[in-house]
């Protein structure tokens, strides 16, 4: 029995975000805690790095999505894997601040040429019918690189950050290359069709379609649900955000575990966001998704509190599943909501623009916590205001209604 193209697509892409889920996203909570034992800086100047992170991607953002919809998503993904390398490799040999904030460019442009957004992107142009199931199933590798995160802080504690800045660089074109290769952007330029559907079911998909509106980018930034729906990510991202860059050091210095242990609790929201992307298998097709992101939105909260205010290792663990649970479930649902609401003709220019507004979380959620931290000495009062706003962005999604 042949293989539908389209999951061989969702393997590769999600090889890459194992890759940037391990070294990168969820591990640079590590690198923080290491630089600032090791080099003195603050929390706020290292946090500023994955705020700068997400200020690329959302001023790239509308760009990169005008070119993934001309040209497709292959040959930017290649070139970013390489960037994205090479980022690693520059940032190993820094010995200043400036120096990696100028490293942290390069990483920071490679990951977003790379990243889920650009593969989903592909994914949507080849799943129909089964669209939110794969984007889920895009979310495997970035939950399994984050249950690998305690790799690299070992790595980071025994031969040094330098090292292991290095090595993750190589390890990102070695094995990021071959699988960029296999991603192709629209099934129409290989011969295949959407789902892989046989020929009369993609006649009777087209005439279903064809009752719904393909936006164009211009069309969908004047309706109300492609505003809900970009804040309410935002905010989402206030929580994740903070987590992946602060929750280590939170666990070290505030309460009183190494960084190899403040991993662990980062493999454990990992643990979490399988258990979300199963849920969102079968939840995917089945309820209203931006009721099921609202709801997710509350979870975020609760978790962040917990994390914030853990009394003992059991509190602790709750926290991080808690909060991992509603970040697998909700994260791929917010790329199928926008296809879903909006189709696919100019999807790639959607998200870019969408991605202007979610980097408010983006950045605020690392540099709110970093700050309030820096003032006060610990985390508490920033963890606070943000698990708040992630609560409040559970609204924007229950307003979101389909655009009409």
């Amino acid at each position: 029995m042949k293989i539908f193209y389209g999951w061989r697509i969702v393997v590769a892409g999600s090889a890459l975000q194992f890759l940037q889920s391990m070294l990168l996203n969820q591990a640079f909570g590590a690198y923080v805690a290491a630089l600032v034992s090791e080099r003195g800086w603050s929390k706020t100047a290292l946090a500023g790095a994955a705020s700068l992170k997400s200020t690329e991607a959302a001023l790239l953002g509308p760009a990169l999505g005008w070119l993934i919809d001309r040209f497709g998503s292959q040959g930017i993904i290649r070139a970013g894997v390489v960037l994205f390398g090479i980022g690693f490799m520059l940032l190993s040999q820094i010995d200043s601040l400036t120096g990696f904030y100028a490293a942290f460019v390069v990483l920071a442009l490679g990951a977003s040429m790379c990243s889920n957004i650009t593969v989903s992107v592909a994914i949507i142009h080849w799943f129909e019918r089964l669209r939110a199931r794969a984007l889920s199933s895009l979310q495997f590798g970035h939950a399994l690189g984050g249950m690998f995160v305690v790799l690299v802080a070992w790595s980071i504690e025994g031969l040094g950050w330098r090292v292991t800045a290095f090595a993750s660089g190589v390890l990102i074109i070695v094995v990021g290359w071959p699988m960029a290769r296999i991603i192709r952007s629209r099934p129409e330029d290989h011969g295949e069709v959407v789902d892989g559907a046989a020929p009369a079911t993609v006649v009777a998909g087209r005439a279903a379609a064809s009752s719904g509106r393909a936006f164009t980018a211009r069309e969908a930034v004047r309706t109300s649900a492609f505003w809900l729906i970009s804040l309410g990510h935002g905010f989402a991202l206030f929580a994740v955000t903070a987590v992946n860059v602060h929750a280590i050091t939170h666990v070290k210095e505030g309460l009183g575990y190494s960084i190899a242990q403040g991993a662990l609790v980062i493999t454990l929201v990992t643990v979490g966001q399988f258990i979300g992307v199963l849920l969102g298998w079968v939840l995917g097709e089945k309820f209203e998704k931006r009721l099921v992101a609202a709801a997710c939105m509350l979870m975020h909260m609760v978790g962040l509190l917990m994390l914030t205010y853990a009394t003992g290792p059991i509190v602790l663990a709750a926290s991080a599943l808690i909060h991992g649970t509603a970040w697998g479930l909700r994260g791929p649902f917010m790329q199928a909501i926008r296809a879903d609401y909006f189709g696919r003709r100019s999807i790639g220019m959607i998200i870019g623009l969408s991605s202007m507004i979610t980097v408010i979380g983006q950045i605020g959620g690392p540099l709110i916590a970093g700050a309030f931290a820096d003032v006060y000495g610990n985390y508490r009062a920033g963890f606070t205001l943000l698990a708040l706003l992630s609560g409040l962005g559970s609204l924007f999604f229950v307003l979101a209604k389909p655009p009409k």
